[in-house]
C-alpha cells in the first residue's frame, strides 16, 4: 500500500496568483509482455497508452490497439478510460471500459501487464482565476482546468479538438477561442458534420463549381472559403464520412481547397476548431478515423466534463440561468435548499443544456416562486435515485410517472388560473389530456376555455 501522501491531489495557491492543482504524477511498470521491465513515469496528467507510437506509454505489443486507454490520477485512485480496444483492458479478470483502480492495480492490456502507481514527484496544473470562458460558466476545479487551457491557446493558431458530451458546451468553447483570438473580428462559421446529406458534404465544405453534379446550376462556396481568415468549427467531426476525411486532411496541411468539379486549387486562411461526443480514438481503433487525420485535429485536445461530474457548478449555472431568463427589472428569486438537494442529485444525462431547459420549464409553469426560500418546507419531489425494488419494474415505472403526471398538470392549472385551454397551450399537449389526467388525479379545474 502506497502512503496517502503520495496519492493526495491537493489545490495549492500559485506564485503568480491564482490557483494550482498538484497531482500525483503517474509511475509505470512493465511486468509482462514484449517490453517487459520498461518504467515510465508521464510528465502529463493524462497517459495515453497504446501501440501508436504518439502515446505516453507506446508499447510493441502487437495485440494492443493503437489507442487503447487512457490513464488520469483522480483523488486517490488512477481512472482507466478504454477505448474500444480490439483485445479489452482487464483489472484481475474482469474486463473494464471506464473505472478507477488505486495506485499498486495490475492492468493487463492484450498480453501486456502493467503495474500503476505514483511516484515521489508531483504535476501541477495551472487553473484559471476566473469563472467562466466566454459563454462558459463554472466554478468547479474542473472547469477552471478547462478555463485554462482555453485561455492560453485561445491566442495561438493552433488548431484545437474540444471532446464532450452533447450539451456539455463544445461550440460556446469554440466561439469563446474565436473571441478571445487575433481573428475575432473575422468570420466565424460553424459546419455540423453529421448535419448535411453525405453526398452534399464535401460541396458544403469546399464549394462547387456550375455544373459539378446534377442540381449544381451556379457556383458555390463552401464553409472554408466562407471563413477565410477567421475560426471554422467543425462541430461532431466523427460523423464525416471516411471517404471525406483524406480531402479534409490536405486542407488542413495544405491550406487549400478544391471545388468540387474543378482541379483549380485556392489558398485559404483558416483556424479550425472541431468538436466530437465520440472517443475518436475509439473510431480509429474501429478504422471508421483515420489516424492522421485525428493528430492533425487534437493538436490541443480539452475536454469538457459532464454535468454529473461537477454537481457543485449546479446552484451556480441554475442562478445563472435564473437570471438570464428572469423578466426585465425582476430579481431572480435565491434557491432554496431544497431545490439545491434536488438538483444536485439528478444525473442530468443532457448536461448543462438539458438544465437550462428545466430551469426554463420551471420558470414558465410555476414561477421564480418554485426556486424560492419560501419554498424550503414544500413537499420534496422523489429521489430520482431511489427505486421500489420489492415492486416489478413496470409496477414501479408506472407509480414514477403517474406522480409526476399528478405534479405536472397540478402546476401547469394553477399557473394558468385552472383554465385548461391554457394550461394545455403552455405544457404543449392537447386539451383532452388535461381533461383526463385531470379526472384521474382529482384536479379539479376552474374552466375549460
Amino acid at each position: 500500500m502506497q502512503d496517502e501522501e503520495k496519492t493526495r491531489t491537493e489545490l495549492i495557491p500559485a506564485a503568480e496568483g491564482g490557483w494550482v492543482l498538484r497531482l500525483p504524477r503517474l509511475r509505470i511498470v512493465i511486468m509482462d509482455g514484449p517490453d517487459r521491465g520498461m518504467e515510465l513515469g508521464p510528465q502529463r496528467a493524462l497517459v495515453r497508452v497504446g501501440s501508436a507510437p504518439e502515446c505516453d506509454v507506446p508499447l510493441t505489443d502487437p495485440t494492443v490497439s493503437r489507442h487503447h486507454c487512457d490513464l488520469t490520477i483522480t483523488e486517490g485512485l488512477v481512472r482507466v478510460t478504454d477505448h474500444r480496444s480490439s483485445n479489452g483492458t482487464f483489472v484481475d479478470s474482469a474486463r473494464v471500459h471506464d473505472v478507477e483502480v488505486p495506485p499498486g492495480t495490475l492492468l493487463r492490456v492484450g498480453q501486456t501487464t502493467l503495474r500503476l502507481t505514483t511516484s515521489d514527484d508531483r504535476l501541477d496544473v495551472p487553473l484559471s482565476s476566473s469563472e467562466s470562458f466566454g459563454a462558459l460558466i463554472g466554478k468547479s476545479v474542473k472547469m477552471r482546468e478547462v478555463f485554462s487551457v482555453l485561455e492560453r491557446v485561445a491566442p495561438t493558431e493552433a488548431t484545437v479538438l474540444v471532446e464532450g458530451e452533447s450539451g456539455t458546451g463544445k461550440e460556446l468553447a469554440a466561439e469563446g477561442i474565436h473571441a478571445a483570438s487575433p481573428r475575432a473580428d473575422e468570420p466565424f462559421v460553424v459546419f455540423d458534420c453529421g448535419a448535411v446529406a453525405r453526398e452534399l458534404v464535401e460541396s458544403a465544405l469546399f464549394g462547387h463549381v456550375k455544373g459539378a453534379f446534377t442540381g449544381a446550376v451556379s457556383e458555390a462556396t463552401g464553409v472554408f472559403e466562407e471563413a477565410d481568415g477567421g475560426t471554422l468549427f467543425l462541430d461532431e467531426i466523427g460523423e464525416l464520412p471516411l471517404d471525406l476525411q483524406p480531402k479534409l486532411l490536405r486542407a488542413l496541411e495544405k491550406r487549400e481547397v478544391r471545388r468540387v468539379g474543378t482541379s483549380k486549387s485556392r489558398t485559404i486562411d483558416v483556424r479550425i476548431v472541431a468538436a466530437t461526443n465520440r472517443s475518436l480514438e475509439a473510431e480509429v481503433n474501429a478504422g471508421r478515423f483515420r489516424g492522421d487525420l485525428y493528430y492533425r485535429l487534437a493538436v490541443v485536445k480539452v475536454a469538457l466534463p459532464p454535468l454529473r461530474s461537477r454537481p457543485e457548478d449546479i446552484p451556480f449555472l441554475t442562478q445563472h440561468f435564473l437570471r438570464l431568463l428572469a423578466r426585465p427589472g425582476a430579481a431572480p428569486p435565491a434557491l432554496s435548499d431544497r431545490v439545491v438537494e434536488v438538483l444536485c442529485s439528478r444525473p442530468w444525462p443532457g448536461n448543462v443544456r438539458e438544465l437550462r431547459n428545466a430551469v426554463e420549464r420551471a420558470l414558465s409553469i410555476a414561477g421564480p416562486e418554485a426556486f424560492a426560500k419560501s419554498q424550503t418546507t414544500a413537499k420534496p419531489e422523489p429521489d430520482e435515485g431511489e427505486v421500489e425494488l420489492t415492486l416489478p419494474y413496470h409496477v414501479a415505472r408506472d407509480r414514477v410517472l403517474e406522480a409526476f403526471e399528478r405534479r405536472y398538470v397540478d402546476a401547469a392549472l394553477k399557473r394558468s388560473g385552472g383554465n385548461v385551454s391554457a394550461a394545455a397551450r403552455e405544457a404543449g399537449v392537447s386539451r383532452k389530456l388535461i381533461q383526463r389526467a385531470s379526472r384521474r388525479h382529482g384536479i379539479s379545474p376552474k374552466s375549460e376555455e
